[in-house]
């Protein structure tokens, strides 16, 4: 019995280590990141309280004289009665205010939950303008009365919602949202909410139930965005403006541009506040002052960095992708364990603050009168020889290890022919062995989002 027992442990422990030895550098270090959803309430002072890991995004709870303040709703209203539940061990007091960081689904779709309880609580956000909208939310009210659509299939590839748990490991900055409530897939809601009170300078000063907080405007990853201080207890809640990764200047489920300059002028703001706490929208909080300064230093940096370098490039007259490969983020700075790029990633950043100054044409005038797709793919399978030749390059590439040739190979096949179910398989095969080596975890799923479509269109 001790024999079978022992064999079975040893058998366990070599299938383990088996399946840990396949993990690539990416997907370990994404595995590591989980560590940073793990739920926890932390308290700081005598009356904040910071939920971490209980939704995609991050809640506080601040108890004032008689009631309490709520810095952001999360997503899930399912979630949110469950923290609401953790939170009403602490204190019963009613709700006073919600005070929501930002104009993204992600921190107030579960806000429900708590306006259930009845108290009528203020909720504050910050007006601001993009285009011919004004007020809050104002990129779902943008994608809204565009009648834009595509956006929520990107994203939900984007936060793997529909990835099987085998695949899909975390969004990057936080676990997977629900499948059946995302801020995709709940664009209307999103672009109709209001919140009751809006603030609209540069910053604002308010009480509420003897609890004193300053709402700072700081755009970056929204028009709408802002920061909200606690001056007396020097904590400050920073909404998606910092987060442990390098941040998503570019969202790959497409949004209107994200105002590079804008982001790195905030986070400067922020780090003059001399914060003794800094809480983000994702991840779990920064303590201390010097490390919240350094912390905040080398992010404004980061971002400053590849802003500058980007525009350096573009004077010199580079295109995109020269530009990717001139502006590399400096190794004091990407080798900070917040500054990796679980979230974001600069080159994506690069090549949005190309089209968001010069727009789509590149500066190279081949590019104003491109070949077709298809006609493209003719003229490449004539030069190898023939679709024959092309087919086998393809495969042969696959083969040899080299998914990304493989997969640009694969487009020129089904430019010619859209229902090739082999290239069409080996294409989708060739994306999930590119994402097991992408630590960008937003990228990562939308790769395998994407190849399982794929698959399922074959299969039909």
């Amino acid at each position: 019995m001790k024999t079978r027992i022992l064999t079975l442990i040893i058998t366990i422990i070599t299938c383990v280590s088996a399946v840990t030895a396949q993990d690539t550098e990416a997907t370990l270090l994404l595995k590591e990141q989980n560590q940073e959803f793990v739920p926890k309430i932390f308290k700081f002072e005598d009356n904040v309280w910071f939920a971490v890991g209980y939704d995609v995004s991050n809640i506080a709870m601040i108890e004032g004289k008689t009631g309490i303040i709520l810095v952001d709703a999360g997503m899930s209203p399912i979630r949110m009665e469950q923290l609401r539940l953790k939170f009403r061990e602490i204190t019963d007091k009613p709700i006073k205010a919600i005070i929501i960081t930002h104009g993204h689904g992600d921190h107030f779709g579960g806000i429900d939950a708590f306006l259930a309880e009845g108290s009528n609580p203020q909720v504050w956000g910050r007006a601001s303008v993009l285009g011919e909208n004004t007020g809050f939310n104002l990129e779902a009210k943008a994608g809204k009365e565009a009648q834009l659509t595509v956006a929520n299939a990107r994203g939900a590839r984007q936060a793997g919602v529909f990835l099987p748990d085998s695949i899909h490991i975390n969004n990057g900055i936080a676990s997977r949202p629900d499948k059946q409530r995302t801020m995709f897939t709940r664009g209307k809601e999103t672009a109709e909410f209001k919140p009751t009170h809006f603030f609209t300078e540069q910053r604002k000063k308010i009480e509420i139930d003897g609890v004193k907080f300053e709402l700072v405007a700081a755009t970056g990853e929204t028009y709408d965005n802002m920061y909200v201080w606690m001056p007396e207890q020097k904590i400050l809640f920073c909404g998606d403006s910092y987060y442990k990764s390098f941040p998503n200047l570019y969202t790959i489920r497409g949004s209107q541009y994200r105002d590079v300059k804008s982001w790195y002028q905030s986070i400067d703001k922020m780090r003059n506040e001399n914060a003794k706490y800094l809480l983000p929208g994702h991840t779990r909080p920064v303590e201390g002052k010097e490390k919240v300064k350094e912390t905040l230093t080398n992010y404004y940096d980061a971002i400053k960095f590849v802003f500058d370098k980007t525009i350096e490039g573009m004077n010199k007259g580079m295109t995109p992708d020269q530009l990717v490969e001139y502006v590399k983020l400096p190794e004091h700075l990407a080798s900070q364990p917040y500054l990796v790029e679980y979230y974001g990633r600069v080159d994506w950043a690069v090549r949005s603050i190309f089209y968001g100054y010069l727009g789509w044409f590149d500066g190279n005038p081949v590019n104003l009168n491109k070949l077709t797709p298809s006609t493209e793919a003719e003229k490449m399978a004539k030069m190898v020889g023939g679709i024959a030749n092309l087919r086998t390059n393809t495969v042969k590439a696959f083969k040899e290890k080299d998914f990304q040739w493989c997969a640009q190979l694969c487009d020129y096949l089904l430019a010619l022919n859209k229902n090739d179910k082999e290239i069409i398989t080996l294409k989708a095969n060739a994306l999930m062995e590119i994402a097991k080596t992408m630590v960008t975890a937003t990228g990562r799923n939308y790769m395998n989002s994407y190849a399982i479509q794929l698959k399922g269109k074959v299969s039909k």
